[in-house]
């Protein structure tokens, strides 16, 4: 029987990517999504993956939508990709508190959430795997980015604690902290600015969502069952 993948955020941008590289593998997968109706439609046309709706934010719709893509799936969740995010930059000294709360809601509670309302059924099967996507500047911070900064950083302590806890359960809990990918987010970005980023990167480019995949991919293998409480770093070998 197929194990069955949950990706939050996983119709656009890196959880696509996840999505679709779990499903090329074999996973059963569903990739959630909040805003992007007709992106997430074109997603599943594309792909036939299962999308499912709902605020990773809110508890009880995370709890509603877990338990729509159990019953549409047929099983429990057996392996769990928190990606989801959202950034609101701006300097602390003009930061604006909803955008500060914005970012640590559905940046971090998020992981709570969700793995709060999977946890147990992946105890009691004894096994699981949850790869919390966190950030090169969760780890070395970043201006005009203390809520991101903040949020990324608490998953990786979120992560780590986690996996002592559920280690002993079969459960592996692990985080991949990204650098500069190319996504339509950092397209945005102003062409001098991208240049400097490039260059601070020692292997000269970006990274692509693929990397990111791949490096999921690695993670949630039955044979990566000696890996926990690990952050993994994709990030071209930039400089903490």
């Amino acid at each position: 029987m197929k194990k069955i993948a949950l990706v939050t955020g996983g119709t656009r941008g890196i959880g696509s990517a996840i999505s679709r590289a779990l499903n090329d593998a074999g996973y059963l997968v569903a990739a959630n999504y909040q805003s992007g109706v007709e992106n997430a439609e074109k997603f599943r046309d594309e792909t036939k993956i299962s999308a499912f709706s709902w605020d990773v934010s809110d508890y009880k719709s995370c709890e509603s939508g877990i338990k729509e893509v159990c019953r549409v799936l047929g099983g429990t969740i057996d392996i769990l990709v928190n990606n989801a995010g959202v950034t609101r930059d701006c300097m602390l000294h003009k930061m604006r508190l909803e955008d500060w709360t914005k970012v640590i809601t559905t940046n971090l509670n998020s992981v709570f959430n969700m793995c709060r309302l999977v946890i147990q059924s992946m105890r009691e099967k004894n096994f699981g795997r949850i790869v919390n996507i966190s950030s090169v500047n969760g780890l070395k911070g970043q201006v005009g980015q203390s809520n991101y900064s903040a949020a990324k950083a608490g998953i990786i302590g979120f992560t780590k604690a986690l996996a002592l806890e559920s280690a002993s359960k079969g459960i592996t809990v692990n985080a991949i902290a990204p650098g500069y990918i190319s996504t339509n987010m950092t397209e945005a970005i102003p062409d001098d600015i991208k240049e400097n980023i490039r260059k601070g990167i020692p292997v000269g480019r970006f990274g692509c969502v693929d990397e990111v995949a791949n490096s999921v991919l690695f993670l949630v293998d039955e044979k990566s069952s000696f890996i926990t409480g690990t952050v993994l770093n994709v990030n071209g070998g930039q400089y903490l």
